[in-house]
């Protein structure tokens, strides 16, 4: 995988390994099915305490479906992640570009029928949502509107919960090998920077993702901003001589 796992590292070793070096995965599994409790429960097991996943809401809810008759489907994704426990971090609904703000009513439904006490972030891809009514209507369900660098969407930094999600997605097409940095990003990287250390006051915490289309390597992009904002950063390659843990 790359040049982040040991080699020799197995399937079953990648989660535990990355867990030392991050303290936070976004899912993308849960995107394409909804978790078995057994694979739950070995998340929980191959991870530290401190540890916590964000979730994608299955594609058949958000993309296939555009949210329309899925309750009882998105409350059953909840509680299968509850199984997460103190791990549990947002849950994110990602939407389709297609997915325009004429389905504002939509959208307030379904948020307003979800469990209570689930922290829930939105990704918005269609500049339509960004306007007032869209702020208002998150605020008051609580949930967080994610921040997005993706293709050619506007940035519209608006804090609507007591948490932020972010993600750097970039371009597909941009990228052909995903095991190096490839495009500078220091401009961007420094300015987002910026908007973290400035919105930080108002959050409890923050969850930021990099997909491996943003600049190559989404390990190094990760490491370059926590180093941006002063946090601690764990050299993957350093813990390569704990070896023994890979099996041959």
């Amino acid at each position: 995988m790359g040049t982040f796992y040991p080699p020799g590292a197995r399937q079953e070793d990648y989660l535990p390994f990355y867990a030392r070096v991050f303290d936070t995965v976004e899912l993308d599994t849960t995107f394409y099915n909804a978790p078995r409790p057994t694979l739950v429960r070995g998340w929980v097991r191959a991870t530290p305490e401190h540890f916590r996943f964000a979730a994608k809401f299955p594609r058949s809810i958000t993309h296939d479906a555009a949210l329309k008759g899925v309750v009882d489907e998105a409350r059953a994704f909840v509680e299968a992640m509850a199984g997460l426990g103190e791990r549990l971090g947002p849950l994110l609904v990602q939407l389709p570009a297609a997915f325009e703000a004429d389905q504002h009513g939509t959208h307030d439904a379904f948020l307003a029928a979800l469990p209570r006490g689930a922290r829930i972030a939105v990704e918005l891809r269609h500049r339509s949502w960004q306007r007032d009514e869209t702020v208002r209507m998150l605020r008051g369900h609580g949930v967080a509107l994610a921040w997005t660098d993706w293709m050619d969407l506007p940035r519209y930094h608006v804090i609507t919960a007591d948490f932020l999600y972010v993600r750097w997605m970039g371009d597909r097409r941009a990228i052909e090998r995903v095991d190096r940095l490839q495009i500078p990003r220091d401009q961007e990287h420094e300015a987002w920077a910026h908007d973290l250390r400035t919105a930080l006051p108002r959050l409890r915490e923050v969850y930021g993702y990099f997909n491996n289309h943003w600049a190559g390597h989404s390990p190094a992009s990760a490491a370059d901003m926590k180093r941006r904002l002063g946090l601690d950063v764990v050299d993957p390659h350093a813990c390569w001589n704990q070896g023994e843990l890979f099996g041959a």
